[in-house]
């Protein structure tokens, strides 16, 4: 039986992790003892479903199915790479850049996948800061942030999470639309950045922060007050896609990545400790449009869409 955390220990429970007042806290999720058992689907998924999978569809599969759900949760970076090098076998891999999750999986450790939601990039704020009043009376956003003393704004690492590159590419993209000369460099400068996508909210909530760079569900679920964008940089529009693409990052490790429309895929890897399992979940996000939109997700017409053969079992 292979070890859960690839190092011979016993991963934290998840619900502890989780169990506070205000809902999930944690940015890094796992689950207790080894995961190898068949009754039970581990799945390894982008942080932004954290609290979705969580609070809502995790609980929701185990009362409809014969599994159990097992979840961890890490930027998709650090979530393609935990596969590719052998340190997780989870019985279903989720990130939130779809075209990541193929460059680095494909053909070695899956051969297909499926789009099963959409989502966009906001702005959260705290109102009661000088920026959030300045959001909150209708100025443009990118005034605003030109404005912010180092720190004040947050991101997701960039290194680890495709939401901390598409912050990067959306101040590339403002500056394009707008006319903003070297407003990229300035904001990439000012930023903080959060290694847990996670726990991204938490500094706004407690006053560290004036702003963040979020996804809608993700602001959706803490209640926070939003500034949404413009379809031309918020990466939730697909008739878009050509024009996020022509801006682009490379991380720390040398991988150069597009911008795209915020779309999370999923697939059951070729190595799955159990793939009757994962197949089972993966059915489950398809057949549940519904549980996924009360978290703040998006589903249209244009979801499901597969890439390669689904495995049998898996209906397009």
């Amino acid at each position: 039986m292979r070890s859960h955390d690839g190092n011979g220990t016993d991963p934290t429970s998840r619900r502890a992790l989780l169990a506070t007042a205000g809902g999930l806290t944690a940015g890094l999720v796992g689950t207790a003892g080894c995961l190898g058992a068949t009754d039970e689907v581990r799945v390894l998924a982008a942080g932004s479903l954290a609290s979705a999978f969580e609070n809502g569809v995790g609980p929701t599969f185990e009362s409809d199915a014969e599994f159990g759900y097992a979840g961890e949760y890490y930027g998709t970076n650090a979530v393609v790479r935990l596969v590719a090098d052998g340190t997780k076998y989870p019985d279903v891999v989720i990130g939130a850049d779809a075209a990541l999750l193929r460059d680095r999986l494909y053909p070695d450790h899956a051969d297909w996948d499926v789009t099963f939601a959409a989502n966009e990039v906001v702005i959260a704020y705290a109102p009661e800061t000088a920026l959030g009043e300045r959001l909150a009376a209708g100025e443009p956003w990118y005034d605003v942030f030109a404005d912010a003393d180092d720190g004040e704004i947050a991101i997701s690492d960039p290194d680890i999470d495709p939401l901390g590159y598409r912050a990067l590419l959306l101040f590339e993209l403002a500056e394009r639309e707008h006319g903003l000369e070297g407003f990229r460099a300035a904001m990439a400068d000012r930023v903080a950045h959060v290694a847990d996508e996670p726990r991204l909210l938490a500094g706004l909530e407690n006053g560290a922060r004036a702003c963040v760079v979020a996804y809608s569900n993700m602001a959706t679920e803490r209640d926070v007050a939003v500034r949404r964008l413009a379809d031309a940089y918020n990466f939730g529009n697909r008739a878009d896609a050509d024009r996020y693409a022509q801006a682009s990052y490379t991380t720390e490790r040398g991988h150069t990545v597009m911008g795209s429309p915020v779309v999370y895929n999923a697939t059951v890897p070729a190595d799955a400790d159990d793939p009757d399992a994962g197949r089972a979940f993966v059915s489950f996000l398809l057949e549940n449009e519904g549980l996924l939109a009360d978290h703040g997700l998006r589903v249209d017409d244009a979801i499901p869409r597969f890439h390669g053969d689904p495995p049998e079992g898996i209906a397009p």
